[in-house]
C-alpha cells in the first residue's frame, strides 16, 4: 500500500475479531509486552498500522472507548500480533490485568502504513521510549527486503531501554542513548544522525514518541534533503474515520495549515508536514 492509500481503498478487510492471549508480561517497571493469538490479523497488518483494543471492563474501571495500539511485531508464521504499551490509565490498568488463555476483542489493521520499499537503502529511526512500538516492525520488513536500518533508542536510564535484542535479531544496528547518562540531549542524537547521514549513507528518517526529536529530523530532513515519515500518537473514538476526534494540524503542501485525521489519514505522515505539539 502506498503513501496515498487508506483503509476504504486497501485491498486487505478490517475485522473485529476475538483473540486469545499469549502473554501479558513485565518488560520494566513501566511497560508490558502483550502477544495474541490473532491469525486474521497477522495476515493483513502492516507495519505502521494500529489495532483499536476493547480493554476489558474490571470493577470501577470501565474504559467506555476502544484504545488505539500500535503493532509491535508482527508474527506471520505463529499468526499472532504483539503490543507495547506504558499504563497510564484505566484502559492500559485493565489491559495489563489480561491473563494468558484470556480473550480480547480487537478491530482492524487500521490506519495507513510506512511508505519506504522503493523510496531508501538506510532508514534512520529515532524513537523516544513506547515509540519504539511503532518503530520495530519497520526494522524486520526492512531487512527482509535488504534495505539497512539503524535505530537510536532513546529513554530515561538503560533499563528502561526495550527490545534491542529484538532489534538486532532483524539485522538492525542499534544505538542507545538515555537521560541518566547524559548521553539522550538533543545535540548528542544529532551529532549521532549526521555521521549516519555523512557517513554510513542514511537515506530515510523515520520518529515516533518524542516532540524534540520530529524537530530534529525535521530540520535535519530540510537540510540534506532526505525524505521521513513519521508515526503520530493520539486519542481516538471510531478509529476509522468517521467521529474526527482524533483531527490535528499539518502543515499543507502548498503553505498554511490543514486538518487531518491522524486515523484515517495517518497515522503515518509524512515528516515534514507534521506540527510540533
Amino acid at each position: 500500500m502506498g503513501s496515498g492509500a487508506h483503509v476504504n481503498d486497501s485491498p486487505f478487510p478490517v475485522a473485529e475479531t476475538l483473540c486469545p492471549v499469549v502473554a501479558n508480561d513485565w518488560v520494566n517497571d513501566s511497560y508490558k509486552h502483550l502477544i495474541l493469538d490473532a491469525a486474521h490479523g497477522a495476515i493483513h497488518a502492516e507495519p505502521g498500522q494500529f489495532f483499536h483494543l476493547l480493554c476489558p471492563s474490571i470493577g470501577e474501571n470501565v474504559p467506555f472507548y476502544r484504545r488505539p495500539m500500535s503493532i509491535y511485531r508482527i508474527d506471520r508464521a505463529q499468526g499472532r500480533l504483539e503490543f507495547l504499551y506504558k499504563i497510564v490509565g484505566r484502559g492500559t490498568t485493565t489491559l495489563a490485568a489480561l491473563a494468558p488463555g484470556e480473550k480480547l476483542n480487537i478491530f482492524g489493521p487500521l490506519g495507513r502504513r510506512f511508505d519506504f520499499e522503493t523510496r531508501c537503502r538506510h532508514i534512520v529511526q529515532v524513537a523516544r521510549g513506547v515509540g519504539l512500538a511503532t518503530l520495530a516492525p519497520v526494522a524486520e520488513a526492512a531487512g527482509q527486503l535488504g534495505i539497512r536500518t539503524t535505530a537510536i533508542l532513546s529513554a530515561r536510564s538503560p533499563k528502561h531501554l526495550m527490545s534491542i535484542e529484538y532489534l538486532r535479531s532483524t539485522g538492525a544496528g542499534v544505538i542507545s542513548v538515555t537521560d541518566s547518562e547524559g548521553t539522550s540531549g538533543v545535540e548528542a542524537v544529532e551529532d549521532i544522525v549526521r555521521g549516519l547521514i555523512e557517513k554510513e549513507g542514511g537515506d530515510f528518517l523515520l520518529t515516533c514518541g518524542s516532540n524534540r526529536l520530529l524537530q530534529l529530523l525535521q530540520r535535519l530532513g530540510r537540510e540534506y534533503g532526505i525524505a521521513g515519515e513519521v508515526a503520530l500518537e493520539q486519542h481516538m473514538g471510531c478509529g476509522i474515520g468517521m467521529c474526527f476526534a482524533c483531527v490535528r494540524e499539518f502543515r499543507a503542501p502548498g503553505g498554511g495549515i490543514t486538518y487531518r485525521r491522524v486515523c484515517w489519514e495517518g497515522p503515518v505522515f509524512d515528516i515534514q508536514e507534521a506540527v510540533s505539539w
